[in-house]
């Protein structure tokens, strides 16, 4: 199976104070036994990276750098998919949809992947199969 990594899902794999750790660590570990193919943007990657940062330490970053990305296909966003996130968000007009999150949409949609790791409620708006 191929899928997309989301923010949120990471997060709380790491998060053990996060209300879904405990389900996003059994889901992690899963995926990486499974040996899906697990896809995540470069956007999603600096997301990440600056909230782990903020939120949990360097000691997060360095896990996550060490541990998780080498397990991850990188999707490189290119100026047309960048563009298009922005008129994602513009388009939706809605406050708490981010600009990362509507770049994933049309990564996803690019590449045809239809299933996300995400506790992001957005990802399921857009007809993506969540998972957990």
């Amino acid at each position: 199976m191929i899928c997309y990594i989301d923010t949120s899902a990471i997060l709380a794999v790491f998060d053990a104070d996060d209300s879904n750790h405990h389900r996003a660590k059994k889901q992690w570990e899963t995926l990486v036994l499974e040996e899906n193919t697990l896809v995540i943007s470069n956007y999603v990657l600096v997301e990440l990276i600056a909230l782990l940062q903020h939120r949990l330490g360097i000691k997060a970053v360095r896990i996550f750098s060490d541990d998780i990305v080498p397990v991850l296909s990188i999707e490189w966003v290119n100026e047309a998919t960048h563009h298009a996130g922005i008129m994602g968000v513009l388009t939706a007009a809605r406050k708490k949809l981010s600009f990362v999150d509507c770049i994933s949409f049309e990564t996803m949609r690019q590449l045809g992947i239809k299933s996300v790791f995400a506790f992001d409620k957005h990802f399921k708006e857009q007809g993506f199969i969540c998972i957990p």
